[in-house]
């Protein structure tokens, strides 16, 4: 596919999504098997919607949806009225693996994601110091990954998908293979950094606690096929106390949903 450049948005409009009827279905064994079933959401601009479920519910699957990985499905995805087709600069996501390139800087994997802007060198040298910073990584410009830790190499992955601007930044378990102490301080950061640049942001998690520490939203998906079971609002101001009477109240009753008890 031939690159296509692009300038930023001099003002990067809200990020509304609205998914009417979606259903994506897999083939297995010759047979046609439901993922995803009837899915309609509505995503207000800046909101933080965390989506949590057991593996398997087709959240991952939604995530890839959204971001035009797979355009094989049924129903509407639309970004401020505008049908997903595809791939695009107004949408960044962020993965479990964080991906960088061994052989690049942290500043040259981060400048990558530009490559195709049509911006002057030192506009695209300002944006990249600019969400090194936004990210608590300034000092490590020439570092190579396999020189950071994994939290950093995570918040490197944000600052990559952060830097075009985007209207919607879509997490994938960023901080699923994190150790205890690095995820909760991460979570942190990206609670942080979300409440400054107010993108829209929907998040997979696989944990409860995070999925309420970080949502305006939580939405609770069951499996086989993905379906939404509940869609709970998160009526606390950011930045958030883990210790909220509310959030721990919130887990316990999640949890024993999941649980199915």
């Amino acid at each position: 596919m031939n690159a296509i450049a692009h300038a930023l948005p001099t003002s990067v409009s809200p990020g509304a999504l609205t998914i009417r009827g979606l259903s994506k279905v897999y083939p297995f064994k010759g047979k046609p098997v439901p993922v995803l079933e009837d899915i309609d959401l509505e995503i207000r601009p800046g909101e933080f919607i965390s989506i949590l479920g057991a593996s398997g519910c087709g959240k991952s699957t939604l995530l890839r949806l959204i971001v035009g990985l797979d355009q094989d499905y049924q129903g509407q995805i639309l970004l401020d009225q505008q049908a997903v087709r595809g791939p695009g600069l107004e949408r960044g996501i962020v993965f479990q693996d964080h991906r960088l390139f061994p052989w690049m800087t942290l500043q040259q994997n981060i400048a990558l994601a530009l490559k195709n802007h049509r911006l002057p060198v030192a506009e695209k040298s300002r944006l990249v110091a600019e969400h090194i910073e936004l990210v608590g990584l300034g000092g490590y410009e020439q570092a190579y990954p396999h020189q950071l830790s994994g939290g950093m190499a995570q918040r490197a992955a944000i600052a990559r998908a952060l830097v075009n601007k985007p209207k919607v930044l879509l997490l994938d378990e960023p901080l699923g293979a994190l150790d205890a102490l690095t995820r909760v301080r991460l979570q942190q950061e990206l609670q942080r950094i979300w409440v400054q640049e107010r993108c829209t942001v929907i998040m997979v998690t696989h944990d409860v606690e995070e999925a309420l520490y970080l949502g305006d939203r939580v939405i609770v998906m069951d499996a086989r096929p993905g379906r939404i079971r509940e869609d709970i609002s998160i009526s606390l101001p950011h930045p958030r106390r883990r210790d909220s009477a509310r959030l721990h109240d919130l887990k316990q009753r999640l949890l024993q949903e999941l649980a199915g008890t």
